[in-house]
This record gives C-alpha cells, structure tokens and sequence, in this order.
C-alpha cells in the first residue's frame, strides 16, 4: 500500500542507475516492519528543469504516502532510515529530505475494492 516517489534532479540517475535508487528505498521501507511484503511501491520522477533555493543544486525528495495508523515516532524512523541511506549513496548532494503523508483510511480507494 505504501507509495515512495523520488523526486530528484535529473544528474542524480547519472550517479546512481533509477533502479539502485528505488530498491534502496524499497529495501529500507521494507526493512522497518511498518508495511506488508510486495505491498511497498516505489518510483522515480527526475527533472530537467528545477531550482532549490534559486541554484540548480542536485536533490532528491521522497515523498512517503502511507495509510494513516502509524504514530509519530515510527514515522519519523522511517524518515530517518531512508534519508540516512540516501546520504550514504549521494555524499556530495546537498539537499536530501522526506516526508511522510497518511492516506485517510476512510477516503482510500483502490481497484480491488471495487
């Protein structure tokens, strides 16, 4: 169920290939304990045409959608871990964030529940 988008600057999939960058993510996310296994999905959206703080410095931003049900501190863990990987892989990136967004249960949808 969850969902990691990677938002980054385009020379980030020349350090690292698209598919080293997601399966470190997945890894992580699934190494927590937080989600079911094979329900994690990750994906990448790098860009040609940005600015961070009005320079074209490399980046990389995971946006983290999960169900709502987890409290802060597990949240933040998460946050922490993959944001801690994400440094080791790119030492040299000066912007590398995340943050986590809960689904309302109530609200979600998907094709199986149709």
């Amino acid at each position: 169920m969850p969902h990691f988008v990677i938002d980054c600057s385009e020379n980030i999939t020349n350090l690292k290939s698209a598919k080293e960058i997601i399966e470190a993510v997945y890894s992580v996310a699934e190494s927590t304990g937080l989600f079911a296994v094979g329900d994690i999905k990750v994906r990448i959206k790098p860009y040609t045409a940005f600015t961070v703080g009005g320079t074209s410095d490399d980046f990389v931003h995971v946006f983290g959608y999960i169900m709502e049900g987890r409290n802060t501190e597990q949240k933040a863990n998460l946050s922490r871990l993959i944001i801690t990987k994400l440094k080791c892989m790119f030492p040299d990136v000066p912007v590398i964030s995340m943050n986590v967004i809960d689904f309302e249960k109530a609200a979600y949808c998907n094709k199986k529940m149709v």
